[in-house]
């Protein structure tokens, strides 16, 4: 799969009940994204952190994130400052990875960085 299949996607609605992804499976969904971003070491999210220019444009990337999350139902954890954003996926209701938390980092990695 490759991160256009990933971005063409829509989030499926977990309500828990099912088991997240085992690290080998992240991994793999992992090189399907932008170099950027990371696996943590639990396997339990993946996080990207971006700069940008001013904090106009800071936000301008956060509220476009903002409403993606909004359109999927998929919230990621955001911490953002002057020129920067945190990003982390996780899916909380199995308290772990999800196919729905590339999805979005595929999503996010098409949002244009002026």
């Amino acid at each position: 799969m490759s991160d256009l299949a990933l971005a063409q996607k829509k989030c499926k609605p977990c309500e828990g009940g099912v088991a997240p992804l085992t690290r080998e499976a992240a991994e793999a969904l992992l090189a399907d994204l932008d170099g950027g971003w990371q696996l943590t070491a639990d396997h339990r999210s993946i996080r990207r952190e971006l700069a940008f220019k001013d904090f106009y444009r800071t936000m301008s990337f956060v509220n476009a994130v903002a409403h993606l999350a909004n359109i999927e139902d998929h919230h990621p954890d955001l911490e953002v400052g002057y020129n920067y954003c945190r990003i982390r996926y996780t899916t909380h209701a199995i308290r772990g990875l999800s196919e729905n938390d590339f999805i979005c980092a595929a999503k996010i990695d098409r949002i244009p960085r002026v």
